[in-house]
């Protein structure tokens, strides 16, 4: 029961910090726009904000994608987790910790979030749970055949 609780608790987690992600990245891509989101990464100071800025934008639109179905989590969710620590340093920091004031809570609990989910294993109906099932039944698949090649 506890198992099952967990998987699901995990999936429904992932997908909620996806879905956010998503959000951010779109606004970053279709309504701020990838030149203007590296003017605003210029603006406070982000360093090679051209590129910064629009590698950020599609990190949260594809990384945010990523935990929703639960795809390559460690890599996508770790690299989200440094886009959120990039936030403190770069906007939210000198605000303080309240997010009333502009400051870094919201944005260090999502980077604490996905270091919860980069290495989870994400949950029932993570895509990586399903690979990670298929990997060995394809290594009993060859194995079989390595010994049926050796028969012959």
């Amino acid at each position: 029961m506890f198992e099952l609780a967990r998987g699901v608790t995990t999936l429904a987690g992932r997908v909620i910090i996806g879905v956010i992600f998503v959000f951010h990245g779109w606004m970053k891509v279709a309504d701020v726009g990838l030149a203007g989101t590296a003017q605003m990464f210029e603006d406070v100071g982000v360093p090679l904000a051209g590129i910064a800025g629009p590698g950020v934008a599609l990190l949260e639109l594809v990384g945010g994608a990523a935990l929703i179905f639960g795809a390559a989590l460690p890599l996508f969710a770790t690299l989200l987790a440094m886009d959120m620590i990039g936030a403190v340093v770069f906007v939210h920091g000198p605000h303080g910790l309240s997010s009333e004031n502009g400051g870094y809570e919201y944005v260090l609990a999502l980077a604490g979030a996905c270091l919860l989910i980069a290495f989870s294993g994400g949950g029932i109906l993570a895509v990586d749970s399903l690979l990670r099932r298929r990997a060995p039944l394809a290594a009993r698949f060859r194995g079989r055949t390595a010994a049926r090649s050796h028969e012959l």
